[in-house]
C-alpha cells in the first residue's frame, strides 16, 4: 500500500513537468526560470531513485525515471533558451 500511495504522489507531482517542458520549448526564453530550482529537483529525484533501488525496488522507480527525464529536458531547454536570450539582447 505505501508504494501505491507514493506512486500516486509522484504522478500528481510529475504531471506538471510535461507542461513546464512544453512552455519552455514554446517560450524560447529562460526568463522566469530558475536553473538552481531545476537542478535541486533533479538532485532530489536522483537521491529518491537511489534509495528506491537500494532499499525498496518496485514499479515506482519508473515514475522517478519519467519525472527525471522531464526535468532534464527542462534543464536542456533552459540552456537553449538562455542562449537565445543572449542573441536577442
Amino acid at each position: 500500500m505505501p508504494e501505491i500511495l507514493e506512486t500516486i504522489m509522484m504522478i500528481c507531482f510529475g504531471v506538471s513537468w510535461p507542461v513546464s517542458v512544453y512552455k519552455s520549448y514554446k517560450a524560447r526564453s529562460a526568463k522566469g526560470k530558475s536553473i538552481a530550482f531545476l537542478m535541486l529537483i533533479e538532485f532530489g529525484y536522483s537521491i529518491g531513485l537511489i534509495g528506491k533501488i537500494i532499499y525498496n525496488p518496485g514499479y515506482v522507480i519508473a515514475v522517478y525515471i519519467c519525472n527525471m527525464v522531464f526535468v532534464m529536458a527542462d534543464i536542456v531547454l533552459y540552456y537553449r533558451n538562455r542562449k537565445l536570450d543572449k542573441v536577442r539582447d
